[in-house]
C-alpha cells in the first residue's frame, strides 16, 4: 500500500488577522469556537492515515506549539512517524537556501527518512475537510508528476485576490497558474508528489537561487512538468484577513455550512481540554449561537461564536460577535460586530459596536 508523508508549510503564510496575531501565527488562531486553524490541516491528514506529519513554522509559534504538544489529540504521539513541529536551523553556514526551501532542506532529513511513497504538502489557510487518499488515487490514475487541488467558488471575495487560481482544461490537467481576479477555480495551497521528485526539485531550486519551492519548483515548471487539478466540492473557507475569519465563522452558525466541514466520518480533532457543561440561567436569551463548554450565559446572545469559558452577566447583550476563551462581560455591556480575543474583559456597560463589512477587533487581555 502506498503511504503518505504530510508537510504543512507555514512559512510563506502572511499574518494579515490584525490583532489576532498579535502574539500568534496564522495557524494558531482560534476558529469555530473550540478549534485553532490547524486543526483543520492536522485532522485532514490523519484522517487520510498519514502517520508523518511535519510543520515547518518560522514566526510566532509559541502557542503554536502550546496547543500541538506532541500531537496526542490527532493520535500522533507515536514512536515512529508522529509530529514533527520544525522551525529553520539558524546555525548552517553552508546554507544557502532561502525563504521556504530553507525549510525543505534544513529538514530534508524529514523527507528522507520518511518510508512514504508521496509527500501531500498543503498550508493552513484554507479551512476544509478532505480525504488525501481520494487525491492520491486520481494522482495516480493521472500519472500527473504533481497533483494540486483547488475549490471552484460560487463568488469571489475580497480574500480571493491574493490566492493563486488555475487554468483547467478538460482533461483535469493545469494550463497556467495566475492570479486573475475573475478567475473561480481557487487553488488550495495543497498538493502531492512523488518523494523522489520532491527531494531533486527542491536541490534544482536551492541551486538555482530559488526562494519559493511552489513558486519556482512547480509553477514556473508548468511547461515541463504534468500538474494535474483535483477538484474539491466539500465546504471551504479562506482565511487570510479579518474580513474573512469574520465572515467564514459566521457561515458556520447555518446547519448546512456546519455540517459541510464538520463531518461524522471524518471528524475535526483539537486539543482536549475537560471543562463542565455550559451554565444557562433564567436570565439568559440565547438564539442561533454556538456555545463551546464552561460558559455562564445570563445575558442576552444572538447569532454569536462563544468559545470555552466565557462569561456574560446579567443584562449584557451580544450580536453577530466572537468571544474567545475565558473572556467576560460584564452587566449592560453591549457587542456587536466585535471579536474579542482570549481573556478580555469587558466592563459595565460599555458599548462596542463594528460594522459587518469590518467588525471592531480586541486583542488579547485587554480591559475595556
Amino acid at each position: 500500500m502506498d503511504r503518505i508523508a504530510g508537510i504543512i508549510n507555514l512559512d510563506h503564510e502572511q499574518d494579515m488577522l490584525d490583532e489576532l496575531t498579535y502574539f500568534r501565527c496564522g495557524a494558531a488562531v482560534p476558529f469555530a469556537g473550540r478549534y485553532r486553524m490547524i486543526d483543520f490541516a492536522i485532522s485532514n491528514m490523519t484522517n487520510s492515515r498519514i502517520e508523518s506529519v511535519a510543520v515547518f513554522a518560522r514566526r510566532k509559534y509559541r502557542s503554536l506549539m502550546d496547543h500541538l504538544e506532541q500531537g496526542k489529540a490527532w493520535d500522533l504521539d507515536r514512536k515512529r512517524g508522529g509530529l514533527f513541529i520544525l522551525p529553520p536551523d539558524w546555525n548552517d553556514p553552508t546554507d544557502i537556501s532561502r525563504g521556504d526551501l530553507q525549510h525543505f532542506h534544513n529538514n530534508i532529513d524529514f523527507i528522507n527518512r520518511t518510508l512514504a511513497n508521496y509527500i501531500v504538502v498543503s498550508g493552513s489557510q484554507h479551512i476544509c475537510n478532505i480525504n488525501y487518499q481520494d487525491v492520491l488515487q486520481e494522482h495516480k490514475s493521472s500519472g500527473a508528476d504533481v497533483t494540486v487541488v483547488y475549490k471552484k467558488v460560487d463568488e469571489l471575495y475580497p480574500e480571493h485576490q491574493r490566492a493563486h487560481k488555475l487554468d483547467v482544461d478538460e482533461d483535469n490537467r493545469v494550463t497556467a497558474i495566475h492570479n486573475d481576479h475573475s478567475n473561480n477555480n481557487v487553488y488550495m495551497d495543497m498538493y502531492i508528489i512523488e518523494k523522489d521528485l520532491l527531494y531533486s526539485s527542491i536541490e534544482k531550486c536551492i541551486a538555482h537561487g530559488c526562494s519559493h519551492f511552489f513558486l519556482d519548483g512547480i509553477k514556473a515548471k508548468l511547461p515541463e512538468i504534468n500538474i494535474h487539478a483535483y477538484e474539491y466540492h466539500g465546504g471551504h473557507a479562506l482565511v487570510n484577513s479579518v474580513e474573512s475569519y469574520y465572515r467564514n465563522s459566521a457561515k458556520l452558525l447555518n446547519p448546512e455550512e456546519h455540517d459541510e466541514l464538520f463531518k461524522d466520518d471524518a471528524p475535526v480533532f483539537t486539543k482536549i481540554k475537560n471543562e463542565a457543561p455550559s451554565n444557562y440561567t433564567a436570565t439568559s436569551n440565547v438564539s442561533n449561537t454556538m456555545v463551546a463548554n464552561g460558559c455562564v450565559i445570563e445575558g442576552h446572545v444572538e447569532d454569536s461564536i462563544l468559545f470555552r469559558g466565557v462569561k456574560v452577566a446579567e443584562g449584557a447583550v451580544i450580536k453577530n460577535s466572537i468571544i474567545m476563551q475565558r473572556c467576560e462581560i460584564d452587566s449592560n455591556a453591549v457587542l456587536e460586530n466585535v471579536i474579542l480575543d482570549k481573556d478580555c474583559s469587558i466592563s459595565n456597560g460599555k458599548t462596542l459596536i463594528g460594522a459587518p463589512e469590518k467588525p471592531y477587533v480586541v486583542a488579547k487581555r485587554r480591559t475595556m
